[in-house]
C-alpha cells in the first residue's frame, strides 16, 4: 500500500512540475512575440517543441521551474512591459543586459520575490525607478547603469537588507540621495556616479559598515564631505570627484586604513590636507586637484609607501615639498602644477627612478636645475615651466629613453642645449622657450625625427638653423622666435608638410623669402617679421589655403604685393608694414584691413593709401610705347565695354534675385514663386497632391512648422516644409532669412532649396528630400543608429564641418548658422550630410556689432551668447563641437561636455565614456581618427571663443583624415601627436583601455 502511495505522489508531481513548465514557457513565448526582432538567431530555440529547461537559450531551470533567464547581449529589441512576472515566481537570477530595452520598469516586478540578481544595464530603460523593488528582499545585486532612468532613488531601497552590489551609474536621476541607504548594512559596492544628483552626501552612508567602493562621481552634489565617512572602515574605493562639495576635508577619513584610491578633486574643497592622511599606507591613488585647498602639503605623506600618484594641482598649496615623497619608490604621476609653492625640489624626487609624469609648473620653485633632476628611466611627461630654475640644462635628459615630451620654458636656465637632448629618439615636443640659452641649435636635434613640436623662442640662440633639421618632417609648431639667428631661411622647411605654424621672427634671418614655404599647405600661421628680408613675397604663398595669420612686417620687402594671394579667402590678420613695398593692395578683406603703414608705394581703395588708378596712368604713359598706345586706345574701349555689359547683366540677374525675395515679403495675394518653374502650377501640384496638407504626408514636426513628403512629376520627391500660422505670426523675419541664406548657397552638406511660396494662406519652403531623414531621430533610434558605423560618422562629422566652413568663409557676407544641432542635420541615402534649417541664421556685416537675442537649441548654444548677445562664427564652432561629440556617443553629452571644455577637468573623461556603446569597440586606426576628432571636438568647447579653431581650419584638418585607411597612412605621426595632447590637456582618453 505504502509503495503505491509513493508512486501516485511520485505522478502527480511530475505532472504539477509539467503543468508549471508548460505554464512557464507559454508566458516566456507571449514575452517573445512582442520583441520587435522575434527572429534573433539566439532566441531560435523558444518554441514550444522544445523542453524549455534543456534547450532553450539562457534559461535555467531547478526542481523543473525556471530559475535562470540570461540573455544578455543578444540584441533584442523589446520592453519589460510584457515580462511574465507573475507566472515566474521561482526566477533567482535575470540578466538582460547589452540589448535594446525601453521603456520603464514595470511596478510588477515587485513580484519576483526571490530574485537575488537583477542586471538591466546598458539598455535604453527610461522612467523612475519603482518603489515596488522595495519587495526584492533577497535581492544581492541590483545593475541598472548605462539607462536612461530619471527620477530619484526611491527610498525604498533600503528595504533590500541583502543588497551586496548596487549599481546606479550613468543615468539621468536626480534628487537626493535617501538617507535610507544607511540600511544597506550588507553592501560592498554602490555606484550612482554620472548622474544629475543633488543635495548632501546623507551621513547615514556611515552606517554602510560592509562598504568597499562608493563612487558618487560627476554629479552635483553639494554640501561638506560628511564625517561619517570615516566609520567605512572595510573602504578602498572613494569617487567623490567632480562634484560641488565645500568645506574641510574630514580628519576622521585617516581612519580608512584599507583605502586605495581616493579622488576628491574639481570641488570646491578648502582647508589644508588633514596630517591623518599619513594613516592611509594603502593608499596608491590620491587626487585632490582643482580645489580651494591651501597650505602645506604635510610630511605625513610620506609614509604612504603605496602611493603611487599624487596629483594636486590648481590650489593654494605653499611652502616646500616634503622630502622622502618617493620612500615607498612607487610614485609614477606626481603632479602638483598651479600652486604657490617654493624650494628645491627634495632629494626623494631627484632619485625617483619610478617617475613616469611629473608637472610642477606655475610655481615657484627653485634651483639648479642641472643638479635637480636625475635620471628617470620610464620617465615620459616632465613639465617644469614657469618656475626659477637656474643653471644648464642638464645632459642626463638624454638618457631618459622613454621621455616623449620635456617642458622648461619660463625659467632662467643659462648654458646651451645639450647635443645628447638628440638621444631621446621618441620625443614629440621640446619646449625650452623663454630662458637664457646661448650658442647655436645642436645639429642632434635632427636626430629627433618623431618631434612634433619644438619651442626654442626668447633665447640668446645664434647662428644658423642647421641643415640637420630638415629630417624634422613631422613637425607641427616650430617657434624660434626672439633669438639671433642668421643666415637664409631654409629651403628645407618645405619638407615640413604637417608644419601648422611657424615663427621665426625677432631674429636675424637675411636673403629672400624661400618659395619653398609655399608647400607647405597646411600653415595657420606664418610670422617672419624684425628680420631682414629682401626680395619679393614669393607668390607660391597662394598655395597656402589654410593660412589665417601673415605677418611679414619690419623687414626689407620690395616689390608688389602678389596679387595671387588674393584667394587666400581664409586670411584673418596681414601686418605688412614697415618694408619697402608699392603697387596694388589685392583686393582680399584680409588685405584691405591689413596693416601696410611705412610702405612707399602701395594704392589701392584703402584708408590712408593713395588711389591706383592716377599712379597706374602714370607709369602706363612713361613706359608703354607709341605702339602700345595704340593698342591699348583701339582694344581697351572694347574690353571696357565687354566688362560692362557682363556687370550690367551680372546686376540685373542679382537684383532680379533680390527682387524675388523682396517680392515674397511684401505681397500676400497669392503670389509664389519656386525657382524657374511655374510656381502657381506647382504650388496647386502641391496642394493637391497632399490634399490640402492632410496629415498622412506629414513626416515630421517641429517648433516652427510641419514637413510633408510630396512626390511630384516635375521633381521627384521633394520635402515642403509648412510653417506654423503661429509661428509666422511671432517671427515674421524667419521664413525670409532662411530663403536669404539658402538661395545663393550651392554647396553638397547644405540642403537644396528649390524653391519658396508665400500668400495669405501658407508660407512654403520646399527642399530638396533627403532620404533618411534627421541625424537625431538615427541616433534615438536603436536599429538605424547601429547601421551608422564608425566609418559613417566620421563622414557625417566632415561634411557638417565642410558645411559651415563654406558658410563662414566662402559666403559674402559670411551666414552663421546659429542652430547647429543634431536635429537640423539630415542624412541622404549614402549618409551624407546635410545642413538645414536657416530660420534663425546671421548674416555678418563688418560695420554692424551682429547683436542679435539668444536662440538656438538649448546644450548646443555658446555660452558667451548668453551674455554679450553677439553672433560670431565661433558660435557655430562650439556648436559643432557639441555635435560631434554628440555623433561619436550616439547621445548628447550633457555634463561630459563641461568637463571637456576645462583641460583641467579632461583628465577624468575616458574614451570609453565617448563612445557609442551600441557599436562594437573600434579597430586601432578608426580608433585613432576618433581620438583625433574628440580632441578636436573638445578645443571648440572653450569658454574663451578666440581659443576656439575656426571652421575652416577644423574642416581642413579632418579632410585629411580617413579611418579607412591605415593610421600610418592618413598621418604618421598622429597616434604619438595625440599623446603628447594628452600631456598637455590632461585629455585621457586611452585610459582604462
Amino acid at each position: 500500500m505504502v509503495p503505491r502511495i509513493f508512486y501516485f505522489l511520485h505522478l502527480l508531481y511530475f505532472f504539477t512540475i509539467t503543468f508549471a513548465s508548460t505554464e512557464e514557457a507559454n508566458a516566456l513565448l507571449k514575452w517573445k512575440s512582442t520583441f520587435q526582432n522575434k527572429n534573433t538567431s539566439l532566441l531560435a530555440s523558444w518554441t514550444l517543441s522544445t523542453d524549455v529547461c534543456r534547450a532553450w537559450y539562457g534559461v535555467k531551470c531547478f526542481n523543473g521551474r525556471v530559475n535562470r533567464l540570461n540573455i544578455t547581449n543578444v540584441n533584442v529589441n523589446g520592453t519589460l512591459y510584457y515580462f511574465p512576472f507573475s507566472s515566474l515566481p521561482f526566477l533567482e537570477y535575470v540578466d538582460l543586459s547589452l540589448n535594446q530595452f525601453s521603456g520603464t520598469i514595470p511596478p510588477e516586478i515587485g513580484k519576483l520575490t526571490n530574485l537575488v540578481y537583477l542586471d538591466l544595464s546598458i539598455n535604453q530603460i527610461s522612467g523612475k525607478i519603482p518603489p515596488q523593488i522595495s519587495s526584492l528582499t533577497k535581492l544581492e545585486t541590483l545593475n541598472i547603469s548605462d539607462n536612461h532612468l530619471n527620477g530619484s532613488i526611491p527610498a525604498e531601497i533600503g528595504k533590500l537588507v541583502n543588497l551586496v552590489e548596487a549599481y546606479l551609474g550613468k543615468n539621468q536621476l536626480t534628487g537626493h540621495i535617501p538617507p535610507e541607504i544607511g540600511s544597506l548594512v550588507t553592501a560592498k559596492l554602490f555606484y550612482a556616479f554620472s548622474n544629475k544628483l543633488s543635495g548632501s552626501i546623507p551621513a547615514e552612508v556611515g552606517k554602510m559598515k560592509s562598504l568597499e567602493n562608493l563612487s558618487l562621481q560627476i554629479n552635483n552634489l553639494s554640501g561638506s564631505v560628511p564625517i561619517t565617512l570615516g566609520d567605512l572602515t572595510e573602504l578602498k574605493i572613494l569617487y567623490l570627484y567632480s562634484n560641488q562639495l565645500t568645506g574641510p576635508i574630514p580628519c576622521k577619513l585617516g581612519n580608512l586604513k584599507n583605502l586605495t584610491k581616493l579622488d576628491l578633486s574639481y570641488n570646491q574643497l578648502t582647508g589644508s590636507i588633514p596630517a591623518f592622511f599619513g594613516n592611509l599606507r594603502n593608499l596608491q591613488f590620491l587626487h585632490l586637484c582643482a580645489n580651494k585647498l591651501s597650505g602645506s602639503i604635510p610630511r605625513e605623506l610620506t609614509y604612504l609607501d603605496n602611493l603611487a600618484m599624487l596629483v594636486m594641482s590648481e590650489n593654494q598649496f605653499s611652502g616646500h615639498l616634503p622630502d622622502q615623497l618617493c620612500r615607498g619608490g612607487k610614485l609614477e604621476n606626481f603632479t602638483v602644477d598651479s600652486n604657490k609653492l617654493i624650494g628645491p625640489i627634495p632629494s626623494s624626487l631627484r632619485m625617483c627612478s619610478s617617475l613616469k609624469l611629473v608637472r610642477l609648473n606655475n610655481n615657484s620653485f627653485v634651483g639648479n636645475l642641472s643638479e635637480s633632476f636625475g635620471i628617470y628611466p620610464q620617465l615620459y611627461f616632465i613639465n617644469l615651466s614657469d618656475n626659477k630654475f637656474h643653471g644648464e640644462l642638464n645632459s642626463n635628459w638624454g638618457k631618459c629613453k622613454n621621455l616623449i615630451d620635456l617642458r622648461v620654458a619660463k625659467n632662467n636656465i643659462s648654458g646651451s642645449i645639450p647635443p645628447d637632448i638628440g638621444n631621446v629618439k621618441g620625443l614629440l615636443g621640446l619646449d625650452l622657450s623663454s630662458n637664457h640659452l646661448v650658442g647655436q641649435i645642436p645639429k642632434e636635434i635632427g636626430d629627433l625625427t618623431s618631434l612634433v613640436n619644438l619651442f626654442v623662442q626668447n633665447n640668446n640662440i645664434s647662428g644658423s638653423i642647421p641643415g640637420e633639421l630638415r629630417s624634422l618632417t613631422k613637425l607641427e609648431s616650430l617657434d624660434l622666435s626672439g633669438n639671433r639667428l642668421n643666415g637664409s631661411i631654409p629651403n628645407f622647411l618645405g619638407d615640413y608638410v604637417h608644419l601648422f605654424r611657424l615663427n621665426l621672427s625677432n631674429n636675424k634671418f637675411g636673403q629672400k623669402i624661400p618659395i619653398e614655404i609655399g608647400k607647405i599647405t597646411q600653415l595657420n600661421l606664418i610670422d617672419l617679421s624684425n628680420n631682414h628680408l629682401v626680395g619679393e613675397i614669393p607668390p607660391d604663398l597662394a598655395n597656402l589655403k589654410s593660412l589665417e595669420s601673415l605677418n611679414l612686417s619690419h623687414n626689407g620687402l620690395s616689390g608688389c604685393i602678389p596679387k595671387e594671394l588674393e584667394s587666400l579667402t581664409g586670411l584673418l590678420d596681414v601686418v605688412l608694414s614697415y618694408n619697402d613695398l608699392e603697387g596694388p593692395i589685392p583686393n582680399n578683406k584680409a588685405f584691405i584691413n591689413a596693416s601696410l603703414e611705412g610702405n612707399k608705394g602701395l594704392c589701392g581703395n584703402v584708408t590712408g593709401q593713395q588711389p591706383c588708378e592716377r599712379s597706374s596712368s602714370v607709369a602706363k604713359k612713361h613706359s608703354m610705347a607709341k605702339k602700345h598706345k595704340l593698342i591699348l586706345i583701339t582694344v581697351l574701349p572694347v574690353m571696357g565695354a565687354l566688362v560692362l555689359h557682363c556687370a550690367f547683366i551680372g546686376v540685373l540677374f542679382m537684383c532680379d534675385k533680390r527682387r524675388n525675395v523682396k517680392d515674397v515679403e511684401r505681397r500676400g495675394d497669392g503670389w509664389v514663386s519656386i525657382s524657374t518653374l511655374d510656381g502657381k502650377t506647382l504650388y496647386k501640384d502641391i496642394l493637391n497632391t497632399t490634399e490640402q496638407f492632410d496629415a498622412t504626408f506629414c513626416i515630421g514636426q517641429g517648433g516652427h512648422g510641419s514637413i510633408y513628403k510630396v512626390n511630384l512629376p516635375s521633381l521627384g520627391n521633394i520635402a515642403v516644409k509648412r510653417l506654423h500660422s503661429s509661428f509666422e505670426n511671432t517671427h515674421p523675419k524667419s521664413f525670409m532669412n532662411e530663403v536669404r541664406a539658402l538661395i545663393g548657397i550651392k554647396h553638397r552638406n547644405i540642403v537644396k532649396l528649390y524653391g519658396y511660396c508665400s500668400n495669405a494662406q501658407n508660407s512654403l519652403l520646399v527642399y530638396e528630400y533627403v532620404d533618411r531623414g534627421s541625424l537625431s531621430s538615427i541616433l534615438s533610434n536603436e536599429v538605424e543608429s547601429k547601421k551608422l558605423d564608425w566609418i559613417k560618422r566620421v563622414k557625417i562629422i566632415k561634411g557638417v564641418a565642410c558645411a559651415l566652413s563654406y558658410m563662414h568663409q566662402d559666403c559674402l557676407p559670411p551666414i552663421v548658422h546659429r542652430d547647429i544641432s543634431s536635429s537640423n542635420i539630415l542624412l541622404d541615402s549614402e549618409y551624407e550630410a546635410r545642413v538645414s534649417d536657416f530660420g534663425i541664421a546671421k548674416f555678418l556685416k563688418p560695420d554692424s556689432s551682429n547683436s542679435t537675442a539668444l536662440a538656438g537649441t538649448y546644450g548646443y548654444v555658446a555660452p558667451e551668447l548668453a551674455y554679450t548677445m553677439k553672433v560670431t562664427k565661433l558660435c557655430d564652432v562650439y556648436s559643432f563641437g557639441v555635435l560631434a561629440l554628440e555623433i561619436i556617443k550616439g547621445k548628447h553629452l550633457g555634463k561630459y561636455i563641461t568637463l571637456l571644455a576645462n583641460s583641467s577637468t579632461r583628465d577624468h573623461v575616458q574614451l570609453s565614456d565617448l563612445l557609442d556603446e551600441r557599436l562594437p569597440h573600434p579597430e586601432n586606426e578608426v580608433k585613432a581618427v576618433l581620438v583625433f576628432i574628440i580632441k578636436l571636438a573638445s578645443s571648440c568647447l572653450l569658454e574663451t571663443p578666440k581659443s576656439r579653431p575656426t571652421m575652416y581650419f577644423i574642416s581642413h584638418k579632418l579632410s585629411s583624415m580617413d579611418p579607412r585607411r591605415p593610421t600610418h597612412q592618413i598621418n604618421p605621426h598622429v597616434r604619438r601627436a595625440i599623446l603628447s595632447m594628452m600631456a598637455d590637456t590632461k585629455v585621457s582618453l586611452y585610459g582604462n583601455e
